[in-house]
């Protein structure tokens, strides 16, 4: 367990190194790993433990009954997933969470932090404040996630991903952390669907892409 690679976390920012072992103790730290496609986390699940991914690179996943899936978010290294539900004792995971890469995760359970049970070190007055900052960032990423899909055309569901991509990189021209099947299961529409309208935005001038790669033009009066 590396403990500069956890302590470079948002989750434990702040957190005085030498006391770093003792909290994660408190926290029943554990690591695990998991081979590329392996899920992690399974829909229906009574969540015991929050993840947070060290390695790797992994999504979360909704799958509905006719087998349509959306990609919600993509969960990179530092980053802590299924943090609600650890907190929610019985609350059940409505979403899978999938090894995109091969990947070590560090499961906690984080719910002791919020107990007044003896023995806790501390942990949570040095915690929640840092819980409190993934979860504000957890609810912007899915207010970005509502603005992408709210409207019924393909071409504005990509424009309005690609500026938000924009604005975060502070450039127009980026790369984008999914690939084209990975982008239209974000989107929520077809992937052919998806890959004929980015061929026609190209050729109208609004962008140029080239496998995940994008370049935004200042024009883009084909919003619909």
């Amino acid at each position: 367990m590396e403990l500069d690679q956890i302590a470079g976390s948002v989750l434990f920012r702040g957190v005085p190194r030498e006391a770093l072992p003792k909290v994660l103790d408190c926290l029943h730290a554990r690591t695990k790993s998991f081979a590329r496609g392996a899920m992690i986390c399974r829909p229906g699940e009574q969540v015991q433990s929050a993840g947070l991914l060290l390695s790797g690179e992994a999504h979360i996943e909704h799958v509905d009954p006719w087998g349509h899936q959306s990609i919600l978010a993509g969960i990179g290294p530092g980053e802590l997933f299924a943090e609600v539900y650890a907190c929610m004792p019985g609350a059940v995971l409505p979403v899978g969470v999938t090894a995109v890469r091969e990947c070590e995760v560090l499961f906690l359970d984080i719910g002791r932090v919020f107990r007044t049970e003896p023995g806790l070190c501390g942990a949570g007055a040095l915690l929640i404040p840092n819980l409190l900052q993934v979860l504000a960032g957890k609810n912007l990423a899915l207010t970005r996630k509502i603005h992408c899909t709210a409207s019924k055309s393909i071409r504005s569901r990509v424009l309005t991903y690609l500026s938000f991509q924009a604005v975060e990189q502070g450039a127009t021209t980026f790369e984008i952390p999914f690939t084209r099947q990975q982008l239209a299961d974000y989107l929520c529409v077809d992937r052919s669907a998806l890959s004929a309208e980015l061929s026609r935005m190209q050729r109208e001038g609004l962008l140029e892409y080239r496998r995940n790669r994008f370049a935004l033009h200042a024009s883009q009066d084909g919003i619909s």
